[in-house]
């Protein structure tokens, strides 16, 4: 059988281009998105859908790998234009009733919430849909399955397609051009041990190609999961050695910055991928998760 199409939205996140994508599916009446983007993106998303001849409104279809904003901000609003909106069970709740979930992030990004990430409605309750771990989401003839994959987040399920894993970010941030990868590690649930456990289990999926939500498909999936594994075991290596003089977040975050600073000059990232990097992936945040981690995990 010849594969589906599978179209790549980029939604320009920031005017940034190859910063975060919504996959485009459709056979038949279903029109099926695997990513809303965040609230701030949607005239981008009716941009790429218009390209294909479609509006919001005929999004039948949303699967969500995880609840963070930039993943799944505008699904309330896709839902408001009819959609079914698929969840980790963990994150349900969180996209029925997104307060706790606004007023953290605004902790975190205070007055730049509306810029960065837009509005986050929630979304009705008759249109969430939250299947279980392997339990095969069947759309028409269309067949994905959820698996659960923490270690980034809890709530997170990357989903198979046919040949293809739509990998969130639990596969790891990778732009364009570069054979080089980062591992996003935002608090407060970064687990390095479930991260490994998830990163096996989908090595043993045997897809042809994975599509992180940041950014675009790849076909050489063998070398992309060893080395988000091998990065990885870098950045707990590296930690256990920071953490030792017991640093304060701030001293963390800056010899975290200098590390990813240097990384970038090693694999020559020209000016515009560091750009789309600190966007899909914040220095400071993957800091403070890490920071988090060490204290919750490691030193519990």
């Amino acid at each position: 059988m010849a594969n589906t199409r599978i179209v790549t939205l980029d939604l320009n996140f920031q005017n940034k281009t190859q910063a975060i994508a919504s996959y485009l599916i459709r056979q038949g009446d279903a029109v099926v998105l695997i990513e809303s983007g965040p609230g701030s993106t949607l005239s981008a998303l009716e941009a790429g859908l218009a390209k294909e001849g479609l509006s919001p409104r005929d999004v039948t279809h949303v699967l969500l790998t995880h609840i963070h904003l930039d993943h799944a901000g505008a699904a309330g609003w896709l839902s408001q234009q009819g959609a079914d909106i698929y969840v980790h069970p963990i994150g349900a709740p969180h996209m029925l009733n997104p307060e706790k979930l606004i007023a953290s992030a605004t902790r975190i990004y205070g007055d730049r919430m509306g810029t960065l990430w837009g509005e986050f409605l929630p979304v009705a309750q008759d249109q969430l849909k939250i299947p279980n771990d392997a339990e095969e989401i069947v759309i028409g003839s269309l067949r994905f399955l959820p698996v659960n994959t923490p270690g980034h987040a809890e709530h997170h399920y990357s989903y198979i397609f046919e040949d293809v894993c739509f990998s969130g970010d639990v596969g790891g941030v990778r732009i364009p051009g570069y054979a080089y990868l980062r591992a996003p590690m935002p608090p407060p649930e970064l687990h390095f041990g479930r991260w490994r456990e998830s990163l096996a289990r989908l090595k043993g999926m045997n897809v042809a190609r994975i599509a992180p939500t940041h950014f675009g498909m790849y076909d050489d999936v063998q070398w992309h999961l060893d080395k988000l594994d091998a990065t990885l075991a870098s950045m707990e290596q590296w930690l256990e050695s920071v953490m030792t003089r017991d640093p304060s977040i701030e001293e963390l975050r800056e010899e975290f910055t200098r590390w990813m600073e240097e990384e970038s000059r090693t694999e020559n990232l020209s000016e515009e991928t560091v750009r789309a990097y600190s966007l899909s992936n914040p220095i400071g945040m993957s800091a403070d998760g890490l920071m988090r981690y060490w204290k919750k995990v490691r030193s519990a």
